[in-house]
């Protein structure tokens, strides 16, 4: 019969000479029941030790994203509730953890695991019996551009046109129908050109196509100045990858395609490139933004390499999230680490599936060009306290 673990323990304690037998760690309180939502969508209870890299991640880092989001959590009411994922949380729950958040002094490591621990209990998400998703990655790219068009700036980007019209149905307004709005190579081809919706002109069409991609980024001015722009909206027509039609017509194989492959083929065939990048017909407007960016769909300022961008038909925002995904850099790695949900995008549709905002600069581009990795995802819930907190399918979490 084998020894078991804690016998084993024992024994070497007696061989060594040493007096006593440790005792096994405390089991901790017992888990929660599953939570279990519509269209298969499962949250598995988890302990905090069972995450692999838990231990190691600088959380101190992923307080301070997640109180950014504690901003939008105080100005809705406490009477309110949110729903995500088969659990319905109290805001008023929300409001009692981001006051616990807002006392653990910033950059303490220990003091802000030790929050998330108390304050929170994970579960692993699934789907239909499937924990395992697709994980990329997005950045803030910066443009050369200038205020006023010329020979070098010559690519607008636009505002928000006044008669695009957003809701159940996105269009414009002829008459008493809504009709499609213009796509991608309408727009390109100068639907909108004579309405002054220019905020500044940028001197290449990759450049713009990969900004509206990615949904925000800077644009640098001859004399330095950087404006920042945040996304404003959409045309309504879907967002198509390009990549696809470059694998299906051979071009590239779907293991060689990546942000920067599409890039170096667009510009290795510049009298192809507006037909390809076309066949993407969604186009999106911006905004500037003054002030701390970029500005995700959460309504705050987004955090590099703590902001993940998710489906919100399926996840609400500001929640905690623990990632566990291949590192697109290190094919021995994962990238392990407590993201905040505070974003969306036109690709990013599933419940197992994310998006990263690794940030700006070289760096970024580079990780975010090349992240298509596998991994999983593990939603953190508040515990709940003296009243049911969150619930699922009508019972008490907890």
């Amino acid at each position: 019969m084998p020894i078991r673990p804690v016998l084993r323990l024992c024994l070497l304690v007696l061989v060594s000479g040493m007096v006593g037998c440790a005792s096994p760690p405390p089991p901790g309180p017992p888990l929660p029941p599953a939570i279990v939502g519509a269209d298969g969508v499962r949250l598995d209870p988890e302990r905090f030790s069972r995450l692999e890299g838990w231990a190691d991640d600088r959380h101190a880092e992923a307080l301070a994203a997640f109180l950014v989001s504690c901003d939008r959590w105080r100005a809705v009411p406490a009477g309110k509730t949110v729903r995500g994922l088969g659990a319905t949380v109290r805001v008023g729950t929300w409001h009692r953890v981001c006051t616990a958040a807002a006392a653990v002094p910033p950059g303490d490591d220990g003091r802000a695991r030790a929050f998330f621990e108390d304050q929170f209990q994970a579960f692993r998400v699934s789907r239909a019996g499937a924990a395992d998703g697709l994980f990329t990655g997005y950045y803030e790219p910066e443009l050369r551009g200038s205020a006023w068009p010329d020979r070098t700036y010559s690519v607008p980007l636009y505002r928000r046109p006044p008669d695009l019209v957003t809701g159940p149905e996105t269009g414009r307004r002829v008459g008493r129908r809504i009709v499609p709005y213009y796509d991608r190579a309408a727009i390109v081809g100068g639907a909108l050109k004579g309405r002054r919706l220019e905020l500044v002109w940028v001197d290449d069409p990759v450049d713009a196509f990969f900004l509206q991609i990615q949904g925000s980024g800077r644009v640098v001015l001859p004399n330095g100045r950087v404006v920042r722009l945040g996304y404003a909206a959409q045309n309504g027509h879907d967002y198509f990858p390009i990549g696809r039609a470059l694998v299906d017509r051979g071009d590239m194989t779907f293991e060689t395609v990546s942000m920067p492959a599409i890039r170096a083929w667009l510009e290795r065939n510049p009298e192809k490139a507006d037909a390809v990048m076309n066949l993407n017909r969604s186009y999106v407007f911006f905004r500037v933004i003054d002030g701390a960016g970029p500005i995700g769909a959460e309504g705050v300022p987004l955090t590099p390499g703590r902001s993940l961008a998710v489906d919100d038909d399926h996840w609400p925002y500001g929640v905690p999230v623990w990632l566990d995904a291949d590192d697109p850099l290190d094919e021995d790695a994962r990238v392990r680490r407590l993201m905040v949900a505070q974003d969306t995008g036109g690709a990013i549709r599933g419940v197992v599936r994310g998006d990263v905002f690794w940030g700006h600069g070289p760096d970024a581009e580079r990780r975010a060009g090349v992240m298509r990795s596998r991994g999983g995802l593990w939603i953190l819930l508040p515990r709940p306290g003296r009243h049911a907190d969150h619930r699922a399918d009508g019972r008490r979490v907890g």
